[in-house]
């Protein structure tokens, strides 16, 4: 009798790129072949899986030394036939062709099942085909940290500290000219990243999606402060709500590109004060999800990968593995991606930034 043969899974990262993607692939994979299965990854997320179909074999060796490494090695796209996201809160159905489409293609390569690593929107797409009876165990990804089912996220971390960095360099810069210095980050929906760093950076304002502000106020904070210190650094999510309303545009789909809170804020303290303040934008943008992970989103990436493929071999299908409580649990996806977590007024970061005297509202 020969030796029996592997299980073959395929595995899908799709939505942005994120540091400590590579780490989940390696770790599954790595965990994964000695219990007797075999991957392949598809590549260009969902639209690898579509014909015509595009994928390699993921071994031990060809995911050797890629932990460290940002981005991922399958490569992604937040675009394509498989899109199930419309906005917040908004959910779309993905034709039942493509979906037939996909469960095909698997049986036609001998793949009985997938690994999805991805957000919100990827993981509603993965629930869709999971309800054709394909073997599905998502992995949540957003370096936004505002999946309602689980702690924390790989990629968070990282993203954290890169606009820690920015920030220290922009105090310097604003204190010697006597200037107040906008620093726009990512946060679309929900401003963890602009809590967290801004409170870790010295950040004198924090102005978050989940909390509308007035610029009146705004403009009375700026005032006291400048009469004191000269300079201010202000931390502004990219969803921050200026007069109850996002700063953005609409995309060619059914999404409001986000962007230019910043730009908008300069704006209107000019009008209400001007020449007043000496004022500088920074946008950090894609820096965000760029560069290698740090050493917490490593482990934690790698921490998911082996939970996956573990979670997976239970026959936990449908279901997307969370972080919970220091350690592993599984949800179902559809109850993962029901709720964004947001931030709230009972966050220690936000009480701790109101007792310091930030503008954080």
């Amino acid at each position: 009798m020969g030796p029996v043969a592997a299980k073959r899974i395929g595995i899908i990262n799709s939505g942005g790129d994120c540091a400590g993607l590579n780490a989940v692939i390696a770790s599954a994979v790595k965990a994964g072949i000695p219990m007797g299965y075999e991957f392949i990854g598809f590549e260009k997320g969902w639209e690898g899986l579509l014909s015509p179909m595009k994928f390699r074999q993921l071994d031990i060796p060809s995911v050797a030394g890629i932990s460290y490494l940002g981005g991922t090695i399958l490569g992604t796209v937040n675009k394509g036939r498989f899109g199930a996201k419309g906005g917040v809160g908004e959910k779309k159905r993905i034709p039942e062709e493509i979906l037939a489409e996909a469960k095909a293609n698997l049986q036609s390569i001998n793949c009985e099942g997938l690994i999805v690593i991805g957000g919100d929107g990827t993981l509603t797409g993965a629930s869709q085909l999971a309800e054709l009876g394909v073997n599905i165990v998502g992995v949540p990804k957003t370096i936004d940290n505002d999946l309602g089912a689980t702690d924390r996220t790989f990629g968070f971390s990282t993203a954290v500290q890169i606009v820690v960095d920015a920030l220290d360099r922009i105090h310097t810069t604003a204190s010697s000219h006597g200037r107040v210095i906008f620093v726009e980050t990512m946060g679309r929906h929900a401003g963890w990243i602009a809590l967290r760093a801004g409170l870790a950076g010295g950040a004198n304002a924090i102005l978050l999606p989940e909390f509308p502000f007035r610029v009146e106020d705004f403009v009375d904070f700026l005032h006291a402060r400048h009469s004191d210190t000269g300079s201010s650094v202000v931390m502004v999510a990219e969803g921050a709500k200026i007069r109850d309303q996002v700063v953005g545009r609409h995309n060619t789909e059914t999404e409001i590109q986000l962007g230019g809170a910043a730009n908008r804020l300069m704006d209107d303290v000019e009008r209400l004060c001007p020449g007043e303040f000496e004022m500088r934008g920074a946008v950090l943008g894609h820096i965000q999800r760029g560069g290698t992970p740090n050493a917490a989103d490593r482990m934690l990436a790698k921490a998911y990968g082996v939970a996956a493929i573990n979670a997976y071999d239970r026959g936990e299908f449908d279901r997307m593995v969370c972080y919970r409580h220091l350690g592993m649990e599984t949800v179902p996806i559809h109850e993962a991606v029901a709720t964004l977590k947001r931030v709230t007024p009972a966050e220690l970061e936000y009480t701790t930034a109101k007792q310091l005297g930030v503008f954080i509202h």
